[in-house]
């Protein structure tokens, strides 16, 4: 079997082959992404492979790490062709983890490169996609053209003007792109800079900030905005999912403690947290967009990277002992038949939680893709494997890339498809699913399913 052969890559039988062809010229819908807008408006040129490959991606800086590559060629101020010959230099060291066949697929895909990096070819490759980039279909927007990019989601901060998606409502030919309002910096009271950003959001909405009313309204004031942009999903992400029924007397007890800048025990911010996830409930139940709960990260584990890097440069984890049903519990109880939530998970021990909570709660609560470590094949199918035994794969909430780069969202979207064709076609070779139901579900879980839950 060649290595990303078109016919066999994640695909064991005939059934899956069958499957995949269906499924795989499907639009691409992605409700959770960290697109850089700008980017694409702005719609400039690439400068070469490690732009749009490794400079954001710090699943590549966290390999890179693992191998010995010093730091000033990951994220420090080597060039970036330094910085690309040294991932290529270790780049056979990855076989194995996805990171290896993702950026093999770009290649492929994006730039019809069939060759394997190494030190040898890396110079060569280089120039190549170099030569590439300066062509006009290589640019930000035809490349989302190319790769039948249908709608996709970025997330946003509540303060953000959204000036670049606004920039992009009116231009012909491309996708939705669509803000995701995330008030995590709202919500996380216990963080260091929490008074200086509700200086930030105050000044947004040209509102005092005074109380937890005050706060909630104003930010209802950047949810109606967002609504005003076509927004159709909230995005938290949350180490646990606190969100049990607490008195707004008591959060605005623990608000105005820690706006006097107080000191919080660990329970008054989960008090506050709580509050705030029930109130995020009500303005998305009001306006009926999905809310999105991402669950179990814990940030900045590496003080070294974050002390020297800041967030999002790789040093965050799962902890497989994260608690979920009981902060859960009052929360969906609340919203009930009046609320879409998504839930993902960053660990694979959360799926059987995750799980029979989506079942017992129906239509209005359903399982996100396999989340950030459990992203890769291996991730994926176990993922979709437990949702089909215990949930409903035609109540999956769809794939989503999760990236920050642009020139992956094709690469990720087909190497899910892939694993659920293979999924659906195993369980017809074992005599559990006719093919053509196991095609419905495929195309319903691609594109139906998630274009209807979403509003797209």
């Amino acid at each position: 079997m060649a290595f990303l052969d078109d016919d066999t890559y994640l695909l064991t039988s005939e059934a899956a082959r069958r499957i995949y062809k269906q499924i795989k010229d499907l639009p691409i819908l992605d409700a959770h992404n960290h697109a850089d807008v700008r980017e694409i408006a702005e719609n400039n040129h690439y400068t070469d492979i490690w732009q749009v490959e490794a400079a954001t991606d710090h699943y590549v800086w966290e390999l890179m790490r693992k191998r010995g590559v010093p730091e000033r060629l990951i994220t420090g101020d080597a060039t970036n062709k330094e910085k690309w010959m040294a991932l290529a230099g270790i780049f056979e060291d990855l076989g194995g983890n996805p990171t290896y066949e993702w950026i093999h697929l770009d290649l492929k895909r994006r730039f019809g490169i069939n060759d394997l990096i190494n030190p040898t070819n890396a110079e060569e490759i280089w120039i190549k996609t170099k030569e590439m980039l300066e062509k006009d279909s290589m640019r930000p927007r035809a490349v989302l053209r190319e790769m039948n990019v249908e709608v996709m989601c970025s997330t946003d901060d509540p303060i953000d003007p959204l000036e670049h998606h606004e920039a992009m409502q009116d231009v012909e030919g491309m996708p939705a792109i669509l803000p995701t309002w995330r008030p995590d910096k709202a919500m996380n009271i216990f963080k260091e800079d929490y008074p200086h950003y509700i200086t930030k959001l105050s000044k947004r909405v040209q509102k005092e900030i005074s109380t937890v009313d005050d706060l909630v309204d104003a930010l209802q004031v950047t949810h109606d905005y967002f609504e005003d942009h076509g927004t159709k999903a909230t995005d938290h992400g949350v180490r646990v999912p606190f969100g049990y029924e607490v008195s707004r007397d008591l959060a605005n007890a623990v608000f105005e403690k820690r706006m006097a800048g107080k000191v919080l025990e660990p329970g008054e911010s989960r008090d506050f947290m709580s509050y705030m996830m029930h109130r995020f409930g009500e303005m998305n139940a009001r306006s009926g967009w999905v809310m999105q709960i991402h669950i179990g990260a814990v940030r900045d584990y590496r003080d070294m990277l974050f002390n020297n890097l800041g967030t999002d440069t790789g040093g965050d984890i799962s902890d497989h002992l994260v608690e979920i049903v009981s902060p859960l519990k009052d929360f969906l109880n609340a919203f009930d038949g009046k609320l879409k939530v998504v839930l993902y998970c960053l660990d694979p021990g959360h799926y059987p939680s995750l799980a029979t909570i989506a079942r017992a709660f129906g239509k209005n609560v359903n399982l996100g893709a396999a989340w950030w470590y459990n992203d890769s094949p291996v991730g994926m199918q176990r993922q979709l494997e437990y949702i089909s035994s215990v949930d409903l794969l035609m109540n999956f909430a769809g794939m989503v890339t999760d990236s920050r780069k642009l020139m992956s969202y094709g690469s990720r979207t087909e190497m899910f498809r892939r694993v659920l064709s293979d999924v659906l076609g195993k369980m017809i070779s074992k005599g559990m699913l006719p093919e053509h139901v196991a095609t419905k579900i495929a195309i319903h879980a691609c594109h139906a399913g998630p274009k209807e839950l979403f509003g797209f």
